[in-house]
């Protein structure tokens, strides 16, 4: 089944289309990613901004003719932390639905997780060390799903985002360093406090899925152009992280932005990103986590296709 799916999340909004047979063997066919930055403000505000709705029905439609072109039979909206937190949150939904003929679906926090676990564990080794916990960094929430085998045994969607936790404490450009530590404090507090320490104890592996772990990945490769094959499976440690997080800390924006490896829209939010990074690694006792290109909108294809 030729299935296409577009996940509008807080940050970014990005397409997979792909052919998925029934016992779950996948053929991507188009992947893009933009960053529409829709949840800009939606912390302050409790509204979804009409200049940032806008982004992203430009890039529905450029998403459209895509769909259109492959002759997708069946297509998927997932809409996240932003849509759910926005008092227009449903009006934006409805306006996806009938403008681009994609059936638009607001995830609770429990189904964002599961789709997350699904798609990042999906062409793991039955052998892979387990449980393994998910960790998908988000712009307005951050997951945390652990489990064995594809099936999930704890899962939480946390309130601290790139985006979110960034407009509460970065003021500056580039940000200081009493700012990064109370956004530190405040996230280490929500994740510890998320999941229990025996759970946290138990976790034998960690994959991390979308922008802010591929953008790591990434930089500490200085890949250019960006590689989803050398991204797919990389180990990325701790120390890289602090070393990657000292860096982009002191540099503003448009120099970040110029930074070997980093896709240039994401200069305004890899700071706090790489910040919550080090924070799931520290709540798990991770010293390093396996990065994957496999996230949501994988678990959401398998879902469509029926084929998980």
């Amino acid at each position: 089944m030729r299935v296409a799916v577009v996940d509008i999340g807080t940050n970014s909004t990005r397409l997979l289309v792909a052919d998925v047979a029934p016992d779950g063997t996948f053929t991507e066919l188009d992947r893009r990613s933009t960053v529409t930055r829709l949840g800009h403000g939606v912390d302050a505000s409790g509204s979804l901004a009409p200049e940032a709705i806008e982004r992203v029905l430009d890039t529905l439609a450029i998403y459209r003719r895509s769909i259109d072109e492959h002759q997708v039979g069946e297509t998927m909206a997932v809409l996240t932390s932003a849509v759910r937190d926005a008092r227009n949150g449903s009006e934006f939904a409805a306006r996806v639905r009938d403008e681009f003929g994609l059936d638009a679906q607001t995830l609770s926090g429990e189904e964002e997780a599961q789709l997350s676990f699904l798609g990042a564990t999906s062409s793991r080794e039955e052998d892979a060390p387990s449980p393994v916990v998910v960790i998908d960094i988000g712009g307005g929430s951050t997951e945390f799903v652990i489990g064995e085998r594809g099936s999930v045994a704890f899962h939480v969607s946390t309130q601290a985002g790139s985006v979110r936790q960034g407009e509460r404490f970065v003021h500056h450009d580039p940000p200081e360093g009493d700012e990064l530590a109370a956004l530190a404090e405040e996230v280490r507090g929500i994740f510890r406090g998320a999941v229990p320490e025996e759970l946290r104890g138990s976790v034998a592996a960690a994959v991390a899925v979308a922008g802010t772990a591929t953008q790591l990945a990434a930089i500490d490769q200085r890949l250019e152009p960006y590689d989803p094959a050398r991204v797919h499976g990389y180990r990325l440690d701790q120390g890289a992280c602090e070393r990657i997080l000292a860096q982009l800390a002191q540099l503003p924006e448009d120099e970040r932005a110029e930074v070997q490896g980093l896709d240039p829209a994401r200069a305004p939010t890899i700071v706090v990103g790489t910040l919550l990074m080090l924070e799931a690694m520290r709540t798990f006792d991770l010293e390093s986590v396996e990065v994957s290109e496999h996230d949501i909108l994988r678990g959401a294809a398998l879902r469509r296709a029926g084929a998980a």
